[in-house]
């Protein structure tokens, strides 16, 4: 076997794993934040007590669909791409 090829073939081997290695890491956070999303709903009253607010509901039901939102609408851009 001639020595360029097989070093060719080594670090087209490398790049292969790299990318798709990337890819699977994306895929299995991007499908376990889905499952553990990193704020619920009582950390987010901590984060509020912590900075002087007193949290109402309507405002923890309205901070939790905006950041439902921006999730799905980040998700879906990602997808199209």
């Amino acid at each position: 076997m001639n020595l360029g090829l097989a070093i060719f073939l080594i670090i087209l081997a490398l790049v292969g794993g790299a990318v798709g290695g990337f890819f699977i890491a994306r895929r299995y956070m991007m499908d376990y934040f889905k499952k553990n999303p990193p704020v619920d709903e009582n950390m987010l009253r901590m984060l509020m007590m912590q900075m002087g607010q007193k949290p109402s509901e309507k405002k923890i039901k309205q901070m939790m669909s905006s950041m439902k939102t921006q999730t799905t609408k980040t998700t879906k851009t990602s997808k199209k791409k």
